[in-house]
């Protein structure tokens, strides 16, 4: 089989589909926290729905690619950091409305993630000595532990290996497997706190979506850009402030 028949998708209509998938995980899950303030809700849920939940986080990985492929292709790189860093910034009070029940004020939302997972591509990028160069890499990952982002270090670990491994399909698949392996496995020291069908069901949904993620990036992916660029571009980031807004009102209304 031709290989580029596979690639079906461009840029925008991976990130529609990303998008899609993690608005109803969202939908079902932050509602369900928000209402009850305790994760271990999930467990009452009806199968169907508890599975959706981790149905999003076919969404991170997606956007993770989008940031490290972002790096190559951005016509200015400090516009894009600047862009991600006000984005991240413009979300943070709808992070707060609907979460901070949760997780408290001392939480960030995922685009500052994503905004330092981009300055460690270009710090890793900088003509700074190898020593120098991982110290601000570290730095970033510090930065997401300090202001308790989602996904953090794992986030700006998955963008920069994404980008020093696209030339070596191998090495990146092998990369994004253990950073996948690393981040959820340690899940399963909740055995015998939480019900285990639940726990493993859950692990095993969130590790197929992240490999679903990589394949439809990987293989399905024809790298263009969708027939409406820059539209596209700032509806995707106005959708993810405004997703929480809209949730947040079927939340108080629920």
């Amino acid at each position: 089989m031709n290989k580029d028949k596979l690639k079906i998708f461009d840029r925008d209509m991976m990130k529609c589909l990303a998008l899609f998938i993690m608005f109803w995980g969202h939908l079902i899950g932050w509602v369900t926290l928000y209402k009850h303030g305790d994760i271990k809700a999930y467990y009452s849920l009806p199968m169907w729905e508890y599975v959706l939940i981790y149905t999003s986080l076919f969404c991170p990985p997606v956007m993770f690619f989008f940031v490290a492929d972002g790096y190559k292709y951005t016509r200015d790189r400090k516009k894009y950091a600047k862009r991600l860093f006000i984005f991240a910034c413009i979300t943070q009070p709808f992070d707060w409305l609907l979460l901070h029940k949760l997780f408290g004020w001392w939480s960030s939302n995922v685009i500052f993630t994503l905004f330092f997972g981009l300055l460690a591509i270009m710090a890793w990028e900088s003509r700074y000595k190898l020593w120098q160069r991982i110290v601000l890499v570290i730095l970033c990952c510090g930065a997401t532990v300090l202001i308790q982002s989602d996904w953090i270090v794992f986030g700006v670990l998955f963008i920069l290996f994404l980008h020093i491994f696209r030339d070596k399909p191998k090495h990146r698949f092998i990369a994004y497997m253990s950073l996948t392996v690393l981040y959820f496995l340690p899940n399963l020291f909740s055995l015998g706190e939480v019900p285990t069908d639940r726990l493993l069901i859950q692990i095993a949904v969130m590790m197929l979506m992240f490999v679903l993620a990589y394949l439809c990036m990987t293989v399905f992916y024809n790298g263009r850009k969708g027939k409406y660029p820059t539209f596209a571009k700032w509806f995707f980031y106005g959708f993810y402030p405004l997703h929480y807004l809209i949730i947040w009102i079927v939340a108080i209304n629920s």
